[in-house]
């Protein structure tokens, strides 16, 4: 070997200097091997020990528990360490014999291998699969490699995590959504490939991003080795919803509630408590920590909102070493963590997870381009995980071009600090800017001409037809500018203090207000900065109104999904009276953010196309781009006012999930789905429109070559919608009653042709007709009900009523009138249709007819019933003439479990009591 040289030795000698006092630090004692006395402590790093013949000396040595385990290969500050990996490789195969026999080898070789500088330190777990080096910012406590050793003997196979996350059970998908199960999978199988030590996870705002994290959390705590995690949220206040979503869960496997297995808290100025297995912070609180600064657990937006000038600098902290978490997972955080607080996260040796609706470059470039999952806004819509938005817009002169006050005005001035004001007369003409609006000046008038354009329009414009205003969250420049705008809503609104508030959080008790907007109906605008705009959901809300302007795609997108939250029809009527279903929500723009490069489209793209002519344009073929997403809007809203049973049938009219559908029409116009779709082709040219075209097409299909499908969509939208006219007005002409004989007589030609075209699908029709062949069968209600259904759609509308009507209008003398008709008289409808009936008789009164001949014959065969057996026949009929029959099982039912049910028919009636059931099905019903 060629000596060293001097200055190389010289250099080498200050790294150890540094070295020595980052392993002291850490909780190693350094010993020179004249000194050495391993019972000192549980970790002793040993310097300048000579190896076997032919290894040379290792600068340090480490011993856990008197027995070697480790080495330390040090060299000059900037060393590039991984082309020094081979010497320390050499070092950890080659302990001389005697010192093997008081070492830990793993495979022959002492598992902990490190390369140090004094301003880098690499480390090499041999317990890893496929043991590979990695940076650390520090060497790690005795403690943890010891920790590290008892678990190789408890798992030989796998003892860190790396190893374990490659053997975790079979996820159960059954409470997750398909993007979460995605996501979760994607997470592990990054975990375990070990490319990277870093995942970023693209889910739309209302995905469900926090339920996923919490999800992973569990299985890498129960599973996979995990023994801590730093939960990163963006807010203090979310902290508390993300606790919420950690105290809800309930593990799959045993049933128990997370925070019953595991302990979780907030990171305080009571720091970091030994029990905590999740820990939930923001990056600020983390860093104070760091530093040994007290840490509030209180709500402090000075310290929260605070972003350095400059990338923060880390140093040591023994009370949070850097192996103190496993996995870090950022949600949603605020873009500058990726920038200068990098260093933060770069801190602990964890595997980072980064979850967001919205990343932006910087946060691609830190997670290294690994995009592990990717489920995006369009694609949550036709999920129905989200609804589609509308954009409103407007614009007035000082909003966009400032305005000037003459010299000598008298105007109020305010005190920012405490909000006193005074009137001052103006020593010289101002000119304000727009971009001054609202901080330097504030224009009452502005704010009031806005606010009243929004309450002229809401209800012709924005949300036509409606007449209680939606939830609306207003977002202000700050908290002087909110404090005016909630003055001016209640004043243009004519409400009172209920209806607006301010929720930010200078205001009083912002949590109470917080919870009151999502539940309380008379609280129906909130204004706010910040404290609202990422992760806190409203559910209600349908309107997310921007009276100020925002620079960042990534901080409007989670704006913008503060109203994307889908709602059940019931909690969203508790709270909106008025509405029936959330299918939309709009963005109210009243300063141009709307306008910037960033802001995506709404699926919703051509407003002024009807949902029958789109349809009539997918059966040919011929729809664009645009029209492409405006009808998978329109479809996903339509799914959204659907019943379930409406849905079902549905999606078997189209031979697959409508959602399927729908999802496939939203990946035909996203960017990123036609780059990966058609690739090698550049936008522009006539190969790629041809090509976009047949994607386009290829997710049309299945409207297209579905008539069926296309005029059952278009029936149920008809059933589901109305058209309100608030531009004409009505004058009365005449009021009297009239016959409409050709009407009617239209009604029935129409009913007869339905039944003739539809003989071969309808199992009551059928069953009508084989009456002749086959006597002893009859209608179930099941059969009923299906034809009323059917005859009920649009373009018919059919009832019985109606149809009694118009059978009493055309041939009164055979038909008996009754004020009220149930589904069971279309039986007697099918019977007079199809000529089995003379008359048109109600249901009702031909089963107690037949009835009272019944009687008649139990009376001449001898049979009397008592007061109590009749009782029981008398409900029994009862039940067949408002359902066409009766079974067994009805009879546990009321009004029967009045008596007892099936144990006191049999007790009444006796052993004859199914007798009585089958020869009343037989006898009353058609």
């Amino acid at each position: 070997m060629n000596p060293i040289p001097e200055s190389a030795l010289a250099a080498e000698a200050r790294a150890r200097v540094l070295i020595d006092a980052q392993l002291e630090v850490a909780g190693w004692l350094v010993q020179d091997t004249k000194q050495l006395n391993l019972s000192a402590g549980t970790g002793v790093a040993r310097r300048e020990a000579i190896m076997a013949t032919g290894h040379g000396r290792a600068d340090y040595l480490l011993y856990i528990d008197k027995r070697v385990v480790g080495v330390i290969e040090a060299k000059p500050v900037g060393t590039p360490l991984s082309g020094v990996e081979w010497q320390s490789a050499m070092y950890a195969t080659g302990l001389p014999a005697d010192v093997r026999l008081s070492a830990t080898t793993k495979d022959g070789r002492l598992p902990f291998v490190f390369e140090a500088s004094g301003s880098e330190t690499h480390f090499t777990n041999g317990f890893d699969p496929e043991p590979r080096a990695r940076r650390l910012f520090s060497f790690p406590r005795p403690e943890t490699l010891a920790r590290v050793l008892r678990d190789s003997e408890e798992d030989e196979q796998s003892p860190t995590w790396r190893g374990k996350v490659r053997h975790l059970p079979s996820l159960n998908v059954e409470p997750l959504r398909p993007a979460q199960i995605t996501a979760v999978r994607a997470i592990e199988q990054s975990l375990a490939g070990q490319r990277f030590d870093r995942s970023l996870v693209q889910m739309a705002t209302g995905a469900g991003k926090t339920y996923t994290a919490v999800t992973e959390c569990y299985r890498l705590l129960r599973y996979g080795g995990f023994r801590r995690v730093l939960f990163l949220v963006d807010r203090n206040n979310l902290a508390d919803q993300t606790m919420a979503e950690f105290r809800a869960y309930r593990a799959p496997d045993d049933g128990r509630l997370f925070t019953e297995v595991y302990a979780v808290d907030k990171l305080t100025s009571a720091g970091l408590l030994g029990s905590s297995q999740v820990v939930i912070s923001t990056i600020q609180r983390v860093f104070k920590a760091l530093k040994n600064e007290d840490v509030t657990g209180d709500d402090d937006p000075t310290l929260d909102d605070f972003v350095p000038d400059a990338p923060v600098t880390v140093a040591y902290n023994p009370k949070l070493p850097p192996e103190t978490f496993d996995l870090v997972i950022v949600d949603e955080a605020h873009r500058s963590i990726y920038g200068v607080w990098r260093g933060v996260l770069e801190y602990f040796d964890a595997h980072i997870v980064g979850l967001t609706a919205t990343p932006g470059k910087q946060t691609f470039a830190f997670f290294q381009q690994n995009l592990v999952s990717e489920y995006t806004y369009p694609q949550s819509v036709a999920d129905r995980v989200n609804v589609d938005f509308d954009i409103y817009r407007i614009r007035t002169e000082i909003s966009e071009q400032g305005a000037a006050i003459e010299a000598g005005t008298i105007v109020p001035r305010v005190d920012r600090r405490t909000r006193v004001q005074r009137l001052e007369a103006l020593d010289e003409a101002l000119e304000y800017t727009d971009k001054q609006l609202d901080r330097a000046v504030t224009a009452t008038d502005q704010i009031r001409t806005v606010l009243e354009t929004f309450r002229d329009r809401l209800f012709t414009e924005i949300f036509p037809g409606r007449n209680t205003v939606p939830k609306t969250l207003i977002f202000a420049k700050d908290d002087a500018h909110a404090e005016e705008i909630v003055t001016q809503v209640r004043q243009v609104f004519g409400k009172g203090n209920d209806f607006a508030a301010k929720i930010t959080y200078n205001a009083r008790d912002p949590k109470a207000q917080l919870q009151a907007f999502r539940t309380s109906p008379s609280l129906r605008v909130a204004v706010t900065v910040d404290m609202i705009a990422t992760g806190t959901d409203v559910k209600p809300l349908e309107c997310v109104f921007f009276m100020r302007d925002v620079r960042s795609a990534q901080y409007f997108e989670q704006m913008k999904g503060r109203g994307a939250r889908t709602i059940d029809p019931a909690t969203f009527q508790s709270v909106t009276p008025d509405a029936t279903e959330k299918t939309r929500f709009v963005l109210v723009d009243a300063i141009g953010v709307t306008e910037h490069d960033f802001v995506e489209p709404p699926l919703n793209r051509d407003k002024g196309i009807s949902l029958e002519k789109l349809l009539g344009k997918a059966a040919t073929y011929t729809l664009t781009e645009a029209e492409t997403a405006t009808l998978a809007s329109r479809l996903a809203a339509l799914e959204l006012q659907l019943t379930s049973p409406e849905r079902d049938e549905l999606d078997t009219v189209a031979g697959q999930p409508v959602r399927t559908i729908v999802r496939a029409l939203v990946d035909a116009v996203d960017p990123d789905h036609q780059r990966t779709a058609l690739p090698g082709l550049v936008e522009g040219p006539p190969e790629w429109k041809d090509a976009l075209q047949h994607l386009l097409d290829t997710a049309v299909e299945p409207l297209a070559a579905n008539p069926d499908l296309r005029n059952r969509i278009l029936e149920l939208r008809r059933a589901h919608d109305r058209v309100i006219d608030e531009v004409n007005a009505d004058t009365l002409i005449d009021a009297y009653g009239v016959v409409d004989t050709d009407r009617a007589r239209s009604v029935i030609e129409s009913w007869r042709a339905y039944l003739a075209e539809h003989r071969d699908e309808i199992t009551a029709i059928q069953l009508m007709d084989a009456r002749r062949s086959l006597p002893t069968r009859h209608l179930a209600f099941a059969d009923i009900a299906e034809l009323a259904d059917r005859i009920s759609r649009p373009p018919r509308n059919w009832t019985p009523d109606l149809l009694w009507a118009a059978y009493a209008t055309i041939d009164r003398a055979h038909v008996r009138r009754s004020a009220h008709h149930t589904l069971t008289d279309l039986v007697s409808l099918l019977r007079f249709t199809t000529g089995l009936d003379a008359e048109l008789v109600p249901y009702a009164d031909v089963v107690h007819q037949r009835y009272t001949a019944w009687l008649a014959q139990q009376e001449q065969a001898g049979t009397r019933f008592t007061t109590d057996q009749r009782w029981w026949l008398d409900r029994m009929v009862e039940v067949i003439a408002v359902s066409a029959g009766i079974s067994p099982v009805d009879l546990d039912e009321a009004p029967f479990t009045e008596r007892g049910g099936v144990d006191g028919a049999l007790r009444d009636l006796g052993d004859k009591a199914a007798d009585y059931v089958d020869q009343l099905n037989e006898e009353l019903t058609a």
